[in-house]
């Protein structure tokens, strides 16, 4: 039996909801495909996750807001990690934004 095959690269959609497909998930990682739709984070919210997350824009532009730290700027192509607990929110995404985006345990396996 043949792997399945997705494509990363949806034809871009009108507004409406963003979509967020899981590609791959263990006890340690979960790897999401993101379609954004020019949807923000809502005003006084911030996202407080307790793992990190590393994102991936592969397509599109975006905003992201630091609490206390500032805003960055992304365009296609831009990557960063975002340490557990480092409070952000979305401030402005373009219509045809498409995200990767790895959220990870950052522990140190026990020896045996």
């Amino acid at each position: 039996m043949l792997p399945t095959v997705s494509n990363l690269f949806p034809a871009p959609a009108g507004h409406g909801e963003e979509d967020i497909l899981p590609l791959l998930q263990t006890p340690s990682l979960r790897l999401e495909h993101i379609v954004s739709k020019g949807q923000v984070s809502p005003r006084g919210f911030w996202y407080d996750q307790m793992d990190p997350e590393w994102v991936v824009l592969l397509r599109g532009s975006a905003s992201l807001e630091f609490e206390e730290a500032g805003m960055l700027e992304l365009r296609a192509g831009d990557s960063l990690t975002i340490p557990a607990r480092l409070k952000h929110r979305v401030a402005a995404v373009s219509e045809d934004a498409l995200w990767l985006a790895l959220h990870f345990r950052d522990t140190v396996p026990a020896e045996i």
